[in-house]
């Protein structure tokens, strides 16, 4: 075989390979197996089929034959719309990713210091305010500098400052504490 033969085989089969999705059911003319059990549209119970004639009834009932179960010698296969049912699988999946999302909030982190002029303190308040609202928490961090650790009850001020002024949306869920040359605090949102 020539390369030009070689190259478009391997281009083939990436594009195959792209193309078939690992969690999509077989159905009607995808089903290699000989004989399976079929259930109806309804949920009932038709008994072992032929392929043949399993594909005619779901042909006649104007839906798809879905292989569910392909285990040899017990294979099952149900008469459904399969449009309808992958639709309703995505959407059940979307839902499962949006409460996983919303039990993994996050802890946004504003940092101080002793000497924070008014507009700076009042824009990281309304910042803080907006995430509150979204349900995050939030880590309010003071740090020291030089000769202001001779006055931590300065920092702490200001962090109580911070945690009062947001006291209508959250409550303290650690009230500050020094860490080194750090002060800490916790807000979480009001339930």
């Amino acid at each position: 075989m020539d390369t030009y033969c070689i190259h478009f085989l391997n281009l083939w089969r990436c594009v195959y390979i792209a193309n078939v999705k690992k969690d999509d059911l077989p159905i009607n003319d995808q089903i290699k197996v000989s004989e399976l059990m079929v259930i109806g549209p309804n949920g009932e119970q038709m008994g072992t089929k032929k392929l043949n004639d399993a594909l005619t009834l779901a042909n006649y009932a104007g839906l798809d034959l879905v292989l569910m179960n392909q285990t040899p010698g017990h294979a099952v296969g149900k008469i459904m719309d399969y449009n309808r049912y992958r639709y309703e699988k995505q959407k059940k999946l979307k839902e499962a990713q949006k409460k996983q999302r919303e039990s993994n909030k996050e802890i946004k982190e504003y940092q101080f210091s002793v000497t924070i002029d008014i507009h700076d303190f009042e824009t990281r308040k309304k910042n803080a305010m907006n995430y509150l609202q979204k349900g995050h928490k939030i880590k309010a961090t003071l740090r020291f500098k030089g000769r202001q650790m001779a006055h931590t009850e300065l920092g702490k001020d200001v962090l109580l400052r911070f945690a009062n002024e947001l006291s209508d949306i959250a409550d303290i869920e650690s009230a500050p504490k020094l860490e080194g040359r750090n002060m800490t605090m916790l807000l979480a949102p009001k339930k």
